[in-house]
């Protein structure tokens, strides 16, 4: 029987056509989009749903979904997506991180334009019979500095147009290497000289826990006066409050957004502003990046169902179904040793180093560096994927060198993983002992055996009596319980590591204590849910 494919949101006919030829059933009812109810009670009759942002793909409809097989979102974001119920269910979401990237950067510059200028208000005024042609006085694009946060694939285009328009670009972005920067032409900077000193900011960030309120009431505090700010990106990226605060006391001199913290918005406190331009998240909105997004996810999707390729995926990497079983756990150890180099990353990536020795080294290395770098760009980079990941480091400049070394040695099997930043270099290895499930074996060149549980506390520490002690005290009197501890150390007296599990995250607050402590030289919160 040929799988079946609804399609609930607004797509290109074209990506009707590409299923029907290669072979799947497909039905288009993008009234569904907007029925929950409805949608729940029809899902469970097909192997894949193709959207775009109006369907909501909740965990009830996930659940509903008893043949789905593969989640194929035309564009970029998963906002709308419950990606962690599809993994649980063993569902495949795809994305198309690529199909509008222009379309995108473009709007960025237009509403850059259009708020230098003040076209939106100076057409109101014109087409209401009035000639205020001293009320609209603009400001040029040459000369001045554009700031741009996230210097990804979207923001490098931005910067290459801009660049076109003679205008000077600073971007803050830690994943942007200096080769990188150099290549696109843009001067890299921290994220508060990039405040200081533009005069137009765009924002092309992912919404993450780490950029989320990225531009809040103390960041504008910071930005020069007459600031203007655009943000075709994640509506979460700046505090509207703060923003509204800024644009009303004259510190900002306006702001342009196509998005919003809450979408669809209808209403929002910005709303009727003179100095606010504000479009329906019209970024992808363009008749090339709909077909190109739309061909694509149906092209992913077919593959998928009828050969079982995986493209874009967010939650599985690309192997085969004959290396499966003997992959997975190792691509759940990659991941993991990626994810927690990269939480503990604070400053530029200009290189990683991977090296498969024993075993491993003879299996799909190429899908476990994916892996890696999939969980070492993730703490910024959201939305990559194991698939994007390389092409994402490529992008960003960062070196991948993958070594193998079949010679066994302790281990039959291990994998370490080498961070090069601006700063330092970090290493983490592990394995994947005989139960199936990684472990860490050494990090830093200090061994110490751990298996990472959702909630780690990592401490670096003088190896001096009365760290245990003071430490248990500090989060015993906070409530907080230890599942497991590990330790380890270079030398007697010398350098130490703890690698703590518990059954709660840790507040910030806790985490300065636990570095006020006096032999602390570093305390982090790691997530591995």
């Amino acid at each position: 029987m040929a799988p079946r494919v609804l399609i609930s949101d607004n797509l290109s006919p074209r990506a009707r056509e590409i299923f029907a030829e290669r072979g799947v059933e497909v039905d288009f009812e993008p009234e569904l989009g907007k029925d929950k109810a409805l949608l729940r009670k029809v899902i469970g009759r097909y192997d894949g749903l193709a959207v775009r942002s109006a369907t909501k793909v909740s965990d009830k409809v996930i659940a509903a979904g008893e043949r789905l097989k593969v989640i194929g979102r035309a564009g970029i974001g998963v906002d709308n997506i419950d990606v962690r119920a599809a993994t649980k269910r063993g569902i495949i979401v795809m994305n198309t991180p690529y199909g509008n990237s222009i379309t995108t950067a473009e709007h960025a510059i237009a509403l850059m334009m259009a708020l230098a200028r003040q076209i939106p208000a100076a057409n109101a005024s014109t087409h209401a019979g009035k000639w205020e042609k001293s009320r609209f006085m603009g400001v040029e694009l040459f000369g001045k500095t554009l700031g741009i946060i996230g210097c990804g694939n979207i923001g490098a285009n931005v910067a290459e147009r801009a660049q076109g328009l003679k205008m000077k670009v600073i971007a803050y972005d830690p994943f942007l290497s200096g080769e990188r920067a150099l290549e696109i032409g843009v001067e890299r900077v921290d994220l508060d000289t990039l405040l200081a000193r533009a005069d137009f900011i765009s924002l092309h960030a992912p919404l993450t826990d780490q950029t989320r309120n990225i531009l809040d009431a103390r960041a504008l505090e910071k930005t020069k006066p007459g600031v203007r700010i655009i943000n075709c990106a994640r509506g979460g990226l700046i505090s509207e409050e703060a923003l509204k605060a800024g644009l009303e006391a004259g510190h900002i001199a306006g702001a342009a957004l196509d998005v919003f913290a809450v979408e669809p918005a209808t209403e929002n406190p910005l709303f009727g502003m003179e100095n606010v331009i504000c479009t329906p998240h019209l970024g992808a909105a363009t008749t090339e990046a709909q077909e190109n997004v739309a061909i694509q996810i149906a092209e992913q999707m077919s593959d998928y169902l009828l050969n079982g390729a995986v493209t874009n995926a967010l939650n599985s990497p690309s192997i085969s179904a004959e290396e499966a079983p003997r992959l997975k756990p190792f691509i759940e150890l990659a991941e993991q040793l990626g994810s927690f180099a990269g939480q503990l990353t604070r400053t530029g990536l200009k290189g990683a180093k991977i090296e498969y020795c024993g075993e491993v080294a003879d299996m799909n290395t190429r899908a476990l560096t994916s892996a890696a770098l999939a969980g070492l760009l993730r703490p910024l980079l959201s939305e990559v994927n194991m698939v994007s990941a390389p092409a994402v480091a490529a992008e960003r400049g960062i070196a991948i060198d993958d070594v193998r070394q079949t010679q066994r040695g302790v281990f039959d099997s291990y994998i370490r993983l080498t961070v090069r930043t601006e700063t330092q270099e970090r290493s983490v290895a592990g394995t994947v002992f005989s139960d199936g499930k990684p472990r860490i074996i050494q990090i830093k060149g200090i061994n110490l055996e751990a298996e990472l549980g959702p909630h780690m506390l990592y401490i670096t520490n003088e190896d001096k009596p009365g760290f245990i002690g003071a430490l248990g005290t500090l989060l015993g009197e906070s409530g907080v319980n230890i599942a497991t501890f590990h330790l380890g150390r270079d030398r007697r007296g010398g350098d130490a590591i703890a690698l703590i599990e518990v059954d709660e995250p840790l507040e910030e607050s806790l985490l300065k204590e636990i570095e006020a402590l006096p032999q602390v030289r570093q305390a982090a919160a790691l997530s591995f849910a």
